[in-house]
């Protein structure tokens, strides 16, 4: 089957869409300009859906290509045969592949190696003929094998060679090796032991589960002990059964004086060479699909963060608490840029509550703060306490959220924190990004490697260039999902928008430096190194507030603006009217969208975005999910009570549940068996990060510092 019909098949796609939109993906079309401005072509597949169908594409050309290699290698050796191609052409993985060319594959010195150089290799030949009769008897034959010059100095060992030699062909063999892994998989279980003591892996010192049921959060769980040392980890199966099974393929005469031979060498063979590839085989397997699933994970609470809705029109006072070096406060205005700085100290060990208020107040009153930020990290349960008390004493309006703060550290010291903030200390840099990602989350965590952003499980133990791979596709995505000012954009922002790479984005801010603010969308193309393609690609994503061309604050690409113009005069309307946002859609409806759009030239999805462009120029579609949540008080683990109905925000979705901030310094944890009425297969069919939810407090831990939340039973 070809790469293109298997596509289809899997991704149930109609062959020629897919044929068309791989087509554009091939001519360097990138992913949100597919997804944004060709759904005619490709059927309205979304970013997600055109993701997919790339890293599948790629991974079937690269089963291809792994192919043509082997093919070339075996014939290479003039081994090529009929049978052999088909086999290549039916393999489905890369494994199967690899499992022909096994045989074929150059040797490190190997018993059966050595066995062969001896000349034993007729001996194995004569034993697998597996005849009634053997006259004179295997024993003898054996004997005419005897050199002791070439290191065989008895007939025993003349038969030993041999079988050697028959256990690496039954390792060698594809649709053996095929068969024991899937008795494997079906069959085994990953058992994990006590290595060390590590209170962290107690619940795996005596730990078992089926290969085919062990989920992936606790496969990963079991490579993170073992590489801690904590654990060891192998994996269990019945061998004689998979032996059994082996032996129903290779024995054709079990009454045949070869028998005996043929059985010691399969099982010399699975025990000595099978069983242990399979299990790093399977283990492999185990690790990758696990690692794919919290990829995808991470990749789904990713998304979800950074499309939270912006805090807009707000002075923010980013507060990063500390202890010895006192808590750093950074004012915000409402464009991002900074007001004021200063450093406080209502913590241990100076705990100075007092002049710590006095500033606070301060900063308060002079710059009519609307909401405090703060982060999330050490100290940040008393600060969280001081601040609600302060908000009390001075009797403003004035509200706070404790948002996390993971990554504002390496963003701090990145060289592009440097660059913004030149005369600030890295501190205080950490005070603005938390201030920042309140107000704008999606501006502010792009300028963050996504691994440190902190809504993942086990990242670290991801293949690094495949999880980077799935994070930047989900930043470029939101980023282009959202649009971005062209005006006021930073590089890092510029730089995720499709079609834009970091050094065309530093030119672009480099010109608008230079010559000024953007008037048109087209002034881009004057940009050093912005060429037609680039482009093509990213300017429905560029966004001009307030500039000469109305279309141009829109998503509307500039290739439809005369589609656009046309649509306006034709029910009577100019661009001056659009400007404020006009709804057509009932009157298009009325005219007919098929008519209107053949009259147009576009196709009925084009027609569609436009119309809802005209109707919110600029709009922001994060705007239409809920605010933050803000509070002006704090709560104490010990004001918990069991039964009490907390509203809170999602901080990270995990295969096991979700923590949720209640407005207590630690995270309630939602156990998956809590979080519906319902069954559900995973926490992500019900919750996303970021979510604002209402849960019960179902127990507390004082101790422990836990708290399980339920949302049985709620609404």
């Amino acid at each position: 089957m070809e790469i293109n019909e298997r596509l289809s098949a899997e991704l149930n796609i109609p062959l020629a869409r897919l044929e068309a939109t791989v087509k554009l993906l091939d001519e360097g079309n990138t992913v949100p300009f597919v997804a944004r401005y060709r759904k005619e072509v490709t059927g309205g597949l979304d970013d997600v859906a055109l993701r997919k169908l790339t890293e599948r594409l790629a991974a079937l050309r690269g089963l291809e290509k792994r192919k043509e290699e082997v093919l070339s290698l075996i014939a290479a050796q003039d081994k090529l045969t009929p049978e052999i191609e088909a086999a290549v052409a039916k393999a489905e993985t890369v494994t199967e592949v690899d499992d022909i060319y096994r045989p074929f594959r150059p040797k490190r010195k190997t018993r059966a190696s050595v066995a062969r150089d001896r000349g034993l290799a007729p001996l194995a030949a004569l034993i697998m003929e597996q005849r009634r009769v053997y006259e004179p008897s295997l024993e003898v034959e054996a004997e005419a094998y005897i050199n002791e010059e070439n290191g065989v100095p008895t007939a025993e060992d003349a038969l030993q060679g041999a079988r050697d030699i028959i256990a690496e062909d039954v390792s060698d063999d594809a649709e053996l090796r095929k068969l024991i892994r899937r008795l494997t998989f079906e069959s085994g279980s990953l058992r994990s032991e006590k290595a060390e003591e590590n209170p962290v892996f107690e619940q795996y010192y005596d730990y078992a589960e089926p290969l085919k049921k062990i989920p992936s959060h606790r496969v990963l769980a079991v490579n993170r002990g073992e590489k801690e040392g904590a654990l060891s980890v192998k994996v269990e199966v019945n061998g004689e059964s998979i032996v059994r099974a082996v032996l129903d393929k290779v024995l054709t005469n079990r009454t045949s004086p070869a028998a005996a031979h043929i059985k010691a060498a399969v099982r010399d063979g699975y025990d000595r060479l099978i069983a242990p590839s399979v299990e790093r085989e399977l283990r492999g397997e185990l690790t990758d699909s696990a690692g794919e699933a919290a990829i995808s994970l991470f990749a789904v609470n990713l998304r979800h963060l950074l499309m939270q809705p912006p805090l807009k029109g707000k002075v923010v006072l980013g507060f990063d608490p500390g202890y010895r070096t006192g808590c750093k406060l950074a004012v915000v205005r409402p464009t991002g840029a900074v007001a004021d700085t200063a450093v406080i100290y209502p913590t241990k060990p100076k705990e100075d509550i007092a002049g710590s208020r006095r500033v606070m107040e301060g900063l308060i009153r002079r710059y009519g703060v609307d909401v405090v930020s703060i982060g999330n990290g050490t100290a940040s349960g008393e600060s969280e306490m001081f601040v609600a008390d302060t908000i009390r004493t001075l009797g403003v309006d004035t509200k706070y959220a404790v948002v996390s703060e993971a990554g504002a550290s390496v963003y701090s010291a990145s060289e592009l924190g440097a660059e913004e903030f030149p005369d600030f200390d890295v501190t205080e840099r950490s005070a603005v990004s938390i201030a920042r990602r309140l107000q704008d989350p999606l501006a502010e965590l792009v300028k963050i490697d996504p691994k440190s952003i902190g809504v993942g499980q086990y990242q670290h133990d991801m293949k690094p260039a495949r999880l980077d791979e799935a994070l930047t596709g989900v930043v470029e995505d939101c980023v282009n999902a959202v649009g971005v000012d062209v005006n006021t954009a930073s590089y890092s922002l510029l730089s995720y928008i499709a079609g834009i790479n970091a050094a065309t984005a530093k030119n672009i801010v480099k010109y608008r430096e230079e010559n000024g603010e953007f008037k048109k969308r087209k002034e881009l193309l004057k940009v050093p190194r912005f060429g037609a393609k680039a482009f093509e690609q990213a300017a429905g994503f560029l966004r001009i507030p307030g500039g000469e061309e109305i279309f141009d604050n829109t998503g509307v690409h500039p290739e439809s603006y005369a589609a656009a113009e046309k649509l306006l005069a034709l029910f009577g309307r100019t661009k001056k009217d659009a400007r404020g946002g006009i709804s057509l859609r009932e009157e298009a409806k009325s005219y007919g969208m098929k008519k209107l759009a053949d009259e147009l030239g576009i196709g009925d999805a084009t027609l569609s975005d436009i119309l809802g462009e005209l109707e919110k120029p600029g709009r922001d579609i994060r705007d239409e999910l809920p605010p933050p949540v803000l509070r002006d008080r704090v709560l104490n683990l010990e004001d918990l009570e069991e039964g009490m109905v907390l509203k809170g925000t999602v901080r990270n979705v995990v295969d096991f549940g979700a923590f949720v901030d209640i407005g207590v310094h630690q995270d309630g944890l939602l156990h998956i068996s809590e979080i519906a009425d319902r069954f559900i297969k995973h926490p992500s069919e019900v919750l996303s990060a970021g979510d604002v939810i209402e849960v019960r407090v179902k127990s507390v831990d004082l101790k422990r510092k836990r708290i399980a939340l339920t949302r049985r039973g709620l609404k």
